[in-house]
């Protein structure tokens, strides 16, 4: 057991993959951290979500100013089993690294890159968070499509990030100014020069069980840098 574990906050978008954080990345995140001997906060923005989904069906049930969609700190604590707190209280000097697991809520909800693509917009919060990280050299990951919103804060840095194989993805990225490096369900895509550690999960995963080996190697691999 470590003296001083290092300190992981996570970054949750919601409950379901469909309009905020996957579960299973969010779910296999936090005992791989776990596993590992560290301890982890959760964060999410204190805001609305862009649109609510029926799981079961497919189909949306809620958009944005419509009095039955949902917060998306009240649905992160869902996963969290209610030990959240808003991404305000966000010290980056508080933490070793700071992780984004995936789900359509980092397109929906950290940012609108499902709508708006690489011209897209980052919840200031979410911002916020990202640019305090870097500045504080501590290790920020990505999992799933959330790399895309790193690219789209740091891209400025010319940071290196993986959402798996897609090449039209890859050239979205490139437009935010950041670099895509193609790689496989099993591996992670680290840029030591800035800090960033980034894995494909259910981009590319076809079972619980391939995610759950992506978040360990993402893991791992930050700790190295840690």
């Amino acid at each position: 057991m470590m003296a001083n574990p290092p300190r992981f906050a996570v970054v949750l978008s919601g409950c379901g993959v469909y309009d905020g954080s996957e579960i299973h990345e969010a779910v296999s995140l936090l005992l791989a951290i776990d596993e590992h001997g560290c301890s982890y906060q959760c964060f999410a923005p204190n805001t609305w979500q862009a649109r609510t989904m029926d799981h079961f069906t497919g189909e949306s049930t809620a958009i944005a100013g419509d009095a039955d969609n949902r917060n998306v700190l009240a649905e992160s604590a869902r996963i969290a089993r209610g030990n959240i707190l808003d991404l305000r209280e966000f010290n980056a000097d508080d933490f070793d690294a700071i992780i984004f697991p995936g789900g359509f809520g980092a397109a929906l909800n950290l940012s609108d890159f499902a709508l708006k693509g690489p011209e897209c917009e980052v919840n200031e919060e979410v911002k916020r968070a990202i640019e305090d990280s870097y500045k504080a050299k501590i290790v920020i990951g990505a999992m799933c499509i959330a790399p895309v919103v790193i690219a789209r804060v740091l891209g400025k840095h010319k940071v290196e990030v993986t959402i798996g194989n897609d090449k039209d993805m890859a050239k979205g990225i490139a437009k935010m100014g950041a670099k895509h490096q193609m790689c496989q369900v099993d591996e992670v895509c680290v840029d030591e020069d800035n800090r960033v550690v980034t894995t494909p999960a259910y981009m590319l995963a076809k079972s619980i069980g391939q995610v759950y080996h992506g978040a360990l190697a993402l893991v791992d691999e930050i700790l190295e840098l840690i």
